[in-house]
């Protein structure tokens, strides 16, 4: 079987982005799933490298197929726009925010053109893409009409919405909403390898008691069903992650953002990751950010680096979902 392309972005330069990067790729647990390509600066890397005390080739390569052919070590794809000694550890800065926002980029157009199979966004710092002035808020980063599939060992959910108040969330539960989301997320899992998926969607109320769990949820399960889905519920929102956990169902579709953020975080939160579902290549980010506090100290943890880089290639190769 041919092995995926997956790349990462290094994330903010200033941050731990690179040096989880280089000890996820180092750890030699990837290059049998994939062949791991990291876009961003190349000296950055090579100074994560030394601050991680990794005696580990780094090459650069002109195109993401040139990763194939670096069987040792770390290849880079380099686009050289930022300016040494721009940046310092643990400090935001528009050098970094408009690094951080041209790899991503690069890395996104990659994807769409078939040139990479997977990508996963290094973690970020909100000041810093923000001081460019060319996008808002974070959630920017997040490609239009895509939903975000978070996992966590067994544990997989992805919420209606994202960032909403919480008075705003019962207008978004709607029969139609909950319908797309299960199709979309039954359409993803079976393209990433699992032949007949397990879909449970938790309840909007407690023990799945009220009207809008048997007037909107219900018919909604239904209709996927008549669809040829594996949908069920309304399930109790206080049950439904256990059920997960223990591998009743292979993922949750949730009625609002905390609702399985909560229980994803609770149950795992290094080697967590988050998938953006819709997209023709697979694309993550790692549930972390910058991490200023501890930059360039070589002591970050690179467990949800490298479990994001897992999870992009065996999704990627059709390997289904990662245990």
């Amino acid at each position: 079987m041919k092995l995926p392309i997956v790349a990462a972005s290094i994330g903010d330069p200033a941050g731990i982005g690179p040096e989880v990067c280089v000890k996820a790729i180092a750890s030699g647990e990837l290059q049998s799933l994939c062949h791991p390509l990291l876009i961003g600066d190349l000296d950055a890397v090579k100074q994560a490298a030394a601050i991680s005390k990794l005696a580990v080739p780094i090459t650069r390569v002109d195109s993401a197929e040139g990763a194939a052919a670096v069987a040792k070590g770390i290849a880079v794809l380099d686009p050289g726009s930022l300016a040494a000694g721009s940046y310092s550890f643990g400090k935001a800065s528009v050098a970094s925010g408009n690094a951080v926002l041209e790899w991503i980029s690069i890395g996104k157009e990659l994807g769409e053109k078939g040139r990479i199979q997977g990508m996963i966004m290094g973690p970020v710092d909100s000041d810093s893409i923000k001081m460019t002035g060319k996008v808002k808020d974070i959630d920017d980063l997040q490609p239009q009409d895509t939903y975000m599939l978070r996992i966590s060992g067994a544990l997989r959910a992805v919420p209606l919405t994202e960032h909403i108040r919480f008075r705003d969330i019962l207008a978004t539960v709607t029969s139609e909403n909950v319908l797309k989301v299960v199709q979309l997320l039954d359409q993803n899992l079976r393209r990433w390898g699992l032949p007949k998926p397990r879909i449970a969607v938790a309840a909007l109320n407690c023990h799945a008691l009220f009207e809008e769990d048997r007037e909107i949820l219900k018919p909604a399960v239904e209709k996927a069903k008549s669809l040829g889905i594996d949908a069920r519920g309304p399930i109790s929102p206080d049950s439904v992650f256990r059920m997960c956990i223990e591998g009743k169902h292979d993922a949750v579709v949730t009625m609002y953002h905390d609702q399985g953020q909560i229980a994803v975080k609770t149950a795992a939160f290094e080697g967590a990751c988050t998938v953006y579902m819709g997209l023709p290549y697979v694309l993550l980010n790692v549930p972390h950010g910058s991490a200023f506090d501890i930059a360039g100290k070589g002591v970050a943890q690179h467990l949800s680096m490298l479990a994001a880089m897992r999870t992009a290639a065996t999704l990627a190769g059709g390997r289904g979902l990662p245990q």
